[in-house]
């Protein structure tokens, strides 16, 4: 992880021991966690059309990043239990679908067929 997500890290697991949640923050309750949260977050975007989805101001864009930061928070907390290095992962991840979907393969271009057939996108 970057030193910055080490940091962000290393200080939610204090704040974690210091208030004595580390018990309760275990890879299951932490997949729910970000499930709940995630859900919070759709709620600011459900109803809105494509348009107004990109154009959000003021309070609720900055209700939208406190729900993106709980959900950061959670998973952040999931992978240092779990041991796993987002940064990598998610490299690791980036080169898997440059393999899978080439940018130069026209069936990718300006589809999203890829990402409703494949479960694993």
């Amino acid at each position: 992880m970057s030193d910055t997500i080490k940091n962000i890290s290393s200080d939610l697991k204090k704040f974690a021991i210091e208030r004595d949640w580390e018990q309760f923050h275990t890879p299951k309750n932490l997949s729910m966690a970000l499930i709940a949260e995630t859900a919070e977050l759709v709620e600011h975007f459900q109803w809105l059309t494509p348009e107004q989805s990109k154009s959000i101001t003021g309070e609720k864009l900055t209700d939208i990043s406190y729900e993106m930061a709980d959900i950061f928070i959670y998973l952040l907390r999931m992978a240092e239990q779990l041991d796993i290095d987002l940064v990598s992962a998610t490299r690791e991840k980036m080169a898997i679908n440059e393999k899978r979907f080439p940018a130069n393969h026209s069936d990718n271009k300006g589809s999203n067929q890829n990402h409703k057939d494949n479960k694993y996108g």
